[in-house]
């Protein structure tokens, strides 16, 4: 996952499935969002380990999300990005987990890290072979310990590093406009999936983007 040309003037979005979900059911919702918005890359968040349903779920994840050439990541399971046909990982726990996804995966897999509101997490796990860095929540919410990802982080990562940068958590319309001049991506998915029309949800998060 890397930034185009067009990022340095907006940031792209990066699209977080539910924790819970329906294959069948979210696969139609799924299609209408990527094809109403563009959309950098999917990743697969399903809360469970049952491999049978994250299966079921990465199979419609994949027919959905490739068809329109949209990379797919799946948290945390390294094991099942090559079995799946997936793209490549997420990884909730900053650097200590890159290097094994690295030689586990090869050069061409999309290796993300999540490291919270860390400065140091962030660097090393770009120092370990990461293609790009999490850092959240920005707003009121329990991702990671909770604790909040500032703007001035942001501004830092973006002045001093060269990698790609993600903002997630409890984003509002408010914090996009904030942050679009310091990250490189936005990663949205709670805050629009419990919402009637998630794509109309996504469009109006957006709207400061332009």
């Amino acid at each position: 996952m890397a930034t185009d040309d067009q990022s340095a003037d907006r940031p792209q979005i990066y699209l977080i499935t539910p924790h819970s979900f329906d294959p069948a059911a979210f696969a139609p919702q799924l299609a209408q969002v990527l094809d109403g918005t563009e959309i950098a890359c999917l990743r697969m968040a399903l809360a469970g380990d049952d491999e049978d349903s994250l299966a079921r779920a990465a199979d419609a994840c994949r027919e959905v999300a490739h068809a329109r050439d949209v990379p797919l990541v799946i948290d945390r399971h390294i094991q099942l990005v090559e079995r799946l046909g997936l793209d490549g990982v997420h990884l909730p726990d900053g650097a200590r987990s890159i290097r094994a996804a690295r030689k586990a995966l090869g050069a061409d897999a999309i290796l993300g890290s999540f490291c919270g509101a860390s400065r140091h997490d962030g660097m090393n796990a770009g120092e370990a072979g990461s293609d790009y860095v999490s850092f959240g929540p920005v707003g009121e919410s329990s991702l990671g310990d909770g604790t909040i990802a500032e703007a001035e982080l942001f501004a830092w990562w973006s002045q001093m590093i060269e990698l790609p940068v993600v903002a997630e958590g409890a984003l509002d319309v408010e914090l996009v406009a904030a942050l679009a001049p310091v990250t490189d991506f936005f990663a949205v998915g709670p805050e629009i999936w419990g919402q009637d029309d998630p794509l109309a949800a996504l469009r109006t998060l957006l709207a400061p983007l332009g």
